[in-house]
């Protein structure tokens, strides 16, 4: 596009300087904004104080637009002014470059500035309902220190939860020992078999190794709270739980898992790099990195809604997936029991809510200041109401977490502090250049796949171009990108296994696990956010058959042997002096009681024997 020649006063600035009129509320509002995007190469004054400085511009021509004036003289007005001044913000010319070059644009932008110009107390008060008052960029010093502690608060929360479970699950005299998994992954997979399964127990597999890892995980979560070593500990946190989830199997393959991955990866590139979290001298926020973790939270909650809708259940599109849920989800908690006697109009209401903040609501994560602060409470408030119904390990919290990123530095700032920036006074040492770039490479990365992740929720059974296929199959083992959606089908029933054991194979005795349904006048509980991942299991394996439950055998020959390993997962072993000879398990189809029922009973479930689930076993040789 050839530029066209501007008029020039005689009288050039110094620097380059923009005049608007200071009695207009708007202009003064968005001039912090433009002063915060250029800092401190473009000054800014009002027409009333130096206009007549420059007699060149009329005063007519300062009420109707900005004027922006260059050291070389040239004027720039309206629209032209405002992207002239990008010109000196770091990163700004891509936007000029565009109204240069792209055709139309330039016209586009100066009809929108008019109708703006036109309607400045409607703009105003716009800005008001939607900024509030300082529509400067959000700055987020506060909310990433306040973001990691959380995190390493789930952390904690994750290696001390499996830290008390690790030895029945998967260690030696466990249901699925990690030391006999990993031998028989290697011989399948060969070399490839770190690359495929990247855990640190291909090192050692040992009971004592396991317990280091949740050791480790649980010392560096509390230097993390602490704000020692963020982006250092972040990394170590990393490492420590992807070892532990692929060396956990189907005990730890929840998408809570998953998750906890994928936002602590991450946060290495939003934590600052340096030696602790210090409001004194910090860094400044990774603008990168901060954006990779509201897409995962975008990606997060989108997904969850849509796959719902594409699933196939009619229970999602009638409104009637309630109807079902506090009773077949797996670990119900009390309040879920009497969400459940709710009425038909409530719970229909509570799933339009879920589909409106699942796929309405995550929009408003990119939107300004109150609408994001609006969008932040209502997923904020999705998580509590499920955390209160259901016992959902650490998801919840972690998704609060996330959720923190939506409030910026301006939202903690109280009374006099409002309007008054953070002082960021550290300088970006070599360490954080470097972690710059390293999430622009992360974003390389990440941008397509979550893209093309976000595409199978509408169509999962798409086929994705084979160069993104091949580079997902090399992610997709580090648990970096990742697909959600939790129950995009709804369970209609509640199938629940009783285990058994016998010493003659006549009389037959429970075992009790500590926070499954069993006895039926036992009440539903809270145990979140530590997650029983073999009570969890269990509600998985009701669903199918022991063949599809290879683990089940495992958990049956742990009882067969009285494993203290095993038995310290559930709450009552009715052998305490001697291991039963035959081990069985029924499946019973389980229901809410009415008020009524439960109120003549005390009983919380009725239940229904269905059939076999696992036919009587014995050791050999007993």
């Amino acid at each position: 596009m050839t530029e066209q020649p501007h008029r020039k006063v005689a009288n050039a600035p110094p620097k380059p300087l923009m005049l608007f009129d200071g009695h207009c509320h708007f202009c003064r509002r968005w001039i912090e904004r433009w002063r915060d995007i250029t800092g401190e190469r473009v000054d800014y004054v009002a027409s009333q104080e130096a206009g007549g400085q420059f007699p060149e511009i009329a005063p007519a021509e300062f009420e109707k637009a900005v004027q922006f004036v260059e050291p070389d003289g040239r004027i720039f007005s309206g629209a032209e002014a405002v992207f002239a001044s990008l010109r000196y913000a770091p990163g700004g010319n891509w936007l000029a470059w565009l109204r240069d070059h792209l055709p139309g644009f330039a016209a586009l932008t100066e009809v929108a500035y008019g109708f703006v110009a036109r309607n400045r107390q409607v703009a105003s008060l716009g800005t008001r309902l939607l900024w509030g008052n300082d529509v400067r960029r959000p700055t987020y010093l506060k909310t990433r220190r306040i973001f990691l502690r959380a995190l390493g608060v789930v952390y904690l929360i994750a290696f001390l939860s499996l830290w008390v479970q690790v030895q029945g699950l998967i260690g030696s005299d466990g249901i699925s020992p990690v030391a006999q998994y990993l031998p028989l992954a290697g011989e399948q997979l060969g070399a490839r078999g770190p690359l495929v399964l990247p855990t640190l127990c291909w090192l050692n597999a040992s009971d004592a190794f396991l317990q280091l890892l949740c050791a480790t995980g649980a010392a560096f979560s509390l230097l993390l709270i602490a704000g020692l070593l963020p982006a250092i500990s972040l990394a170590v946190l990393y490492v420590c739980y992807l070892s532990l989830t692929l060396a956990g199997q189907a005990f730890l393959s929840f998408q809570w898992d998953i998750l906890l991955l994928e936002t602590g990866f991450l946060a290495i590139f939003f934590a600052p790099w340096s030696w602790r979290l210090n409001r004194a001298n910090e860094p400044p926020v990774s603008r990168v990195g901060l954006f990779l973790l509201k897409l995962l939270l975008f990606k997060l909650m989108f997904m969850s809604g849509v796959v719902k809708l594409t699933s196939g259940d009619d229970s999602w599109w009638n409104l009637t997936a309630l109807n079902y849920h506090y009773e077949t989800q797996p670990l119900p908690t009390m309040l879920g029991w009497w969400a459940h006697q709710g009425p038909e109009w409530l719970k229909r209401f509570g799933v339009a809510f879920a589909h409106f903040v699942e796929m309405g609501v995550p929009f408003l994560i990119w939107a300004p200041r109150r609408l994001r602060l609006a969008g932040c409470g209502l997923l904020i408030s999705l998580q509590l109401i499920i955390g209160l119904t259901g016992n959902y390990a650490f998801f919840n919290l972690l998704t609060i977490a996330l959720c923190l990123l939506l409030i910026d530095d301006s939202v903690w700032r109280r009374g006099g502090d409002v309007g008054r920036p953070f002082v960021i006074s550290g300088v970006e040492t070599a360490a954080s250049r470097a972690a710059k770039h390293a999430a622009w490479a992360a974003a390389v990365l990440m941008l397509p796949l979550t893209g093309l992740l976000l595409f199978s929720a509408f169509k999962p059974d798409a086929s994705w171009p084979r160069p993104m296929t091949a580079v997902y199959q090399q992610v997709e083992a580090f648990r970096v990108a990742n697909g959600y959606g939790l129950f995009r089908v709804m369970t209609k029933t509640r199938p629940e296994i009783v285990i058994e054991g016998s010493g003659d194979g006549i009389d037959w005795l429970p075992y009790r696990f500590k926070w499954k349904p069993g006895d039926l006048d036992r009440a539903p509980c809270w145990v979140a956010p530590h997650q029983p991942r073999l009570d969890w299991q269990m509600w998985f394996a009701a669903l199918g058959s022991v063949r599809g439950n290879s683990w089940f055998l495992g958990l049956a020959q742990g009882l067969l042997t009285n494993s203290q390993s095993v038995l310290r997962l559930l709450e009552q072993n009715p052998f305490p002096e001697k291991p039963p000879r035959f081990v069985r398990a029924i499946l019973y189809e389980y229901q809410f009681t009415t008020e009524e029922e439960r109120r003549a009973t005390g009983n919380w479930w009725n239940r229904e024997e269905k059939r076999e689930y696992l036919r009587p076993v014995s050791l050999e040789g007993r």
